[in-house]
């Protein structure tokens, strides 16, 4: 009975790469597919590559042992593609998995030569040169989607991310604000979120209503909380712009509010896993792939009868110059939050 339990832990045992790349929000989707090759895999060794603009996504977990940063949207990423391959063949990998739908991944992972190699289906190559190519439904709730890359190795289901932050003691009638998104979006002209004089209004109403407004911000976000100090009337909000150095400073923050409001980013996906309650503006995004069907979260959403919303990655890459979806009102932001 040892022997037998010894050879079955040992056939438990796995060094596995798992690739994706795309922002830190990506990688937060990216966690309940980790969470659930662990637990298939208790004493595996996982290694996630992804881009170094994401890489502190190993502060919020414990299933990532081991970082591979490949820089795939720098001017060299043939050559960070090669180190990718290099180090694949070299590190004695036992599973690979990958997300994205470019029809090249199976043949990059095909040359890292590890045995066992997932993906996406993406046609006759995928089929040939993976060791499963797993129908790719961009339809549903991102974590789901990535999720399914792994139905063919186990029967564990994480539902939604998971962090390391421990329990906070909550702020009594808090509501704390993260108006920003990422700079890297903005310069691409994926504009998701409604300006700095409406995110001000906000602090202002929410403070008449007797709330206990806290606004935060990364360094991305400071041209708009240095426009929203300017213009709120009332500056007795707690001010924490600079105060979290990290994206765990930010969560044991978001933990101890009652409530949170932020746009379309990161912080979003650090609330869920944090079950605090979210509302978020969202214009030309889609909310049913970038929330889960929760009552913990809310979307706010213009009234707008744009034939093509949400338009952001599904018809264009970059936001219309109407932005009819975000011409959401103050109030109507602070009537949702007052709502529920």
């Amino acid at each position: 009975m040892y022997f037998y339990s010894k050879i079955n832990c040992m056939e438990k045992m796995k060094n596995i790469l798992a690739i994706n790349f795309g922002g830190i929000g990506d990688e937060i989707f990216f966690l309940p597919t980790l969470i659930s090759l662990k637990k298939e895999f208790p004493n595996s060794k996982i290694t996630l590559a992804l881009e170094p603009r994401s890489k502190s996504v190993k502060d919020l977990t414990d299933t990532i042992d081991n970082l591979f940063l490949i820089d795939v949207k720098g001017k060299n990423k043939y050559i960070e593609l090669l180190k990718l391959i290099l180090k694949a063949r070299f590190g004695k990998f036992d599973i690979v998995i990958s997300s994205g739908g470019n029809k090249l991944i199976s043949i990059l992972l095909w040359l890292t030569g590890i045995k066992e190699r997932y993906g996406y289906d993406t046609g006759a190559l995928s089929k040939k040169l993976l060791t499963k190519a797993v129908p790719l439904n961009k339809n549903q709730y991102a974590c789901d989607m990535y999720h399914d890359l792994i139905t063919p190795i186990t029967s564990h289901k994480t539902y939604l991310p998971e962090i390391n932050v421990e329990p906070q003691e909550k702020i009594q009638n808090s509501v704390l604000i993260h108006p920003g998104v990422s700079k890297l979006s903005v310069q691409k002209g994926m504009i998701k979120t409604v300006p700095a004089e409406t995110w001000a209004e906000v602090v202002d109403l929410l403070q008449e209503k007797g709330k206990h407004v806290i606004l935060v911000g990364g360094p991305d976000d400071r041209e708009c909380i240095e426009t929203i100090r300017a213009t709120v009337k009332n500056k007795n909000f707690e001010d924490w712009f600079g105060k979290t150095k990290s994206l765990k400073d930010l969560g044991n923050l978001i933990a101890k509010a009652e409530k949170f409001l932020c746009s379309d980013s990161a912080p979003l996906h650090v609330a869920v896993a944090l079950k605090t309650r979210t509302y978020v503006i969202f214009g030309p995004t889609d909310d049913k792939k970038l929330i889960p069907q929760s009552e913990i979260v809310t979307p706010i959403k213009a009234s707008d009868n744009c034939p093509i919303k949400p338009c952001l990655w599904e018809h264009r890459q970059t936001t219309c110059a109407a932005l009819d979806c975000l011409k959401i009102s103050a109030q109507d932001i602070v009537n949702k939050i007052l709502l529920v």
